[in-house]
């Protein structure tokens, strides 16, 4: 397997058992519970409102490129100044009721599965920084190709250059708190909308919408609430593992 020192410039994270390895696993949780008090208090939503359009637009784009995986046209990508969103796609045939559940269980994965993939990313100083960016330029170029609302032109942008900028400028402990700040906000994210996953749906711009898992139990079978459980083992299995991988020996 090669030599298992470290050279110039290599990273080897601290292990899950070492005393490192637990203190860094701790600021991971304590950034995970800060952020879910602040999205409680009055005010805290504020501070933490350009990474909640983030995660709308893991969200969006989890629902955009699964469709266009199954051959479907990815149009627009809209994001609303509430957080809400959607994301427009059309299919030339009738899409299958696999692909119609797929689609939407993408939407609700896609936050986490992207927030455990920046956590993954912190495993070496290299990674980090390929890291920032891909993130960097996914979202300047989404905006260019499939962004169509304001609050999205504003606020992706903004993000997607503050990530080249640290990517390329920033120090290595700042890109790496980055990297494991925004995994953090991507993992836990569901908790804003935890209602909405068990949920038959909502009001979106004041038109009824079915909930995601709803266009799941509508394309399978069973209801709602056991494809939001479902959802919701599968996310915290992709969070602990992701924390146990970043930190193996």
């Amino acid at each position: 397997m090669g030599s298992s020192t470290n050279g110039p410039g290599s990273y080897r994270p601290p292990s899950w058992q070492s005393e490192a390895g637990k203190q860094e696993v701790t600021l991971l949780v304590g950034l995970a519970f800060i952020s879910i008090v602040l999205w409680g208090a009055p005010g805290g939503g504020y501070l933490l409102y350009p990474f909640s359009i983030l995660a709308t637009w893991f969200h969006e784009m989890g629902h955009g490129l699964m469709a266009m995986s199954f051959g479907n046209d990815f149009e627009q990508l809209v994001i609303f100044p509430d957080g809400s969103g959607y994301a427009l796609h059309y299919a030339e045939a009738e899409p299958s009721r696999f692909s119609r559940a797929m689609i939407a269980a993408a939407g609700l994965l896609g936050p986490t599965a992207a927030g455990c993939a920046l956590i993954l990313a912190a495993r070496t100083h290299r990674s980090t920084q390929i890291a920032l960016v891909v993130l960097g330029l996914a979202l300047l170029l989404s905006t260019l190709i499939w962004v169509r609302s304001l609050t999205g032109w504003l606020i992706l942008p903004a993000l997607g250059v503050t990530s080249l900028v640290l990517a390329f400028y920033g120090r290595e402990k700042y890109r790496r708190f980055a990297v494991q700040f925004l995994g953090v906000q991507g993992c836990i994210s569901i908790y804003r909308d935890f209602g909405y996953l068990f949920s038959a749906g909502g009001v979106m711009e004041g038109r009824p919408q079915a909930s995601d898992t709803q266009h799941i139990a509508e394309a399978l079978f069973l209801p709602y609430w056991f494809w939001g459980g479902m959802i919701t083992i599968i996310i915290g299995a992709m969070v602990i593992w992701s924390l146990k991988r970043v930190h193996s020996a």
